[in-house]
């Protein structure tokens, strides 16, 4: 019987299905990569909000702490936006006629919030909690990057779990003391350890691991409930 296919149709097909392999691969590394990008993640992008709020200006340049806003952020799941009447403290007293603040102004004589764009949105099917996070000596800085050199606040984080998971496997690296979670500031070469020198990252975490009782949560249920 003569043969149907040339010699060479075994390297044609051979060839084929290596092209195939390595297009799928191609593109499967090429969504990896995407999928960590800013503009997939939302990190590193300033959203237009209803007014130009600094939080340079406000935490670093007049040192307001973050919880004279933020007032639940010690005691409850979600770090609340604070109401018009907490920007009207201050702003009834001074730039009382700034153009930039007539939105604050309206909000307060109408009653009606002020609409801010929310930069940090987790997926539906994710739980997290502020408050444990705070308890347990994790730092705004941890999560939200310098917030207090931001002109325009944006998403310092993926969010993506894998994100997530680098602390929660090794969270001595992120532990800072409980009163030092809101300082933007803070380096752990400015405590001492009992023989007088200074900390490192590595020491002070270790020993408040162990004071506050941390373990390494990563089973599926602590976040996905």
């Amino acid at each position: 019987m003569a043969q149907v296919f040339p010699r060479y149709a075994n390297v044609l097909t051979w060839i084929v299905i290596g092209g195939v392999v390595l297009g799928a691969s191609t593109l499967g590394v090429a969504a990896m990569v995407f999928a960590r990008t800013p503009y997939a993640t939302h990190t590193q992008i300033a959203l237009s909000q209803p007014i130009q709020f600094s939080h340079a200006h406000h935490v670093s340049g007049l040192g307001i702490d973050c919880r004279y806003c933020h007032t639940s952020v010690e005691e409850s799941g979600y770090a609340n936006i604070p109401p018009t009447k907490t920007c009207m403290n201050c702003h009834s007293q001074i730039w009382v006629g700034s153009k930039m603040l007539e939105p604050v102004r309206e909000s307060y004589r109408t009653g009606k919030s002020l609409e801010w764009n929310k930069i940090h949105r987790l997926s539906d099917f994710v739980y997290f909690d502020h408050s444990i996070h705070v308890t347990k000596g994790i730092g705004c800085v941890s999560c939200h990057g310098r917030v207090d050199q931001m002109q325009a606040v944006y998403q310092n984080g993926t969010l993506l779990m894998e994100w997530c998971l680098e602390c929660h496997r090794a969270p001595e690296r992120h532990l800072r003391p409980r009163d030092q979670v809101f300082n933007m500031g803070f380096q752990p070469k400015d405590l001492n350890q009992a023989d007088g020198s200074p900390h490192t990252q590595a020491t002070l975490g270790a020993e408040l691991r162990k004071k506050y009782d941390i373990r390494s949560l990563i089973e599926c249920s602590t976040c996905h409930r």
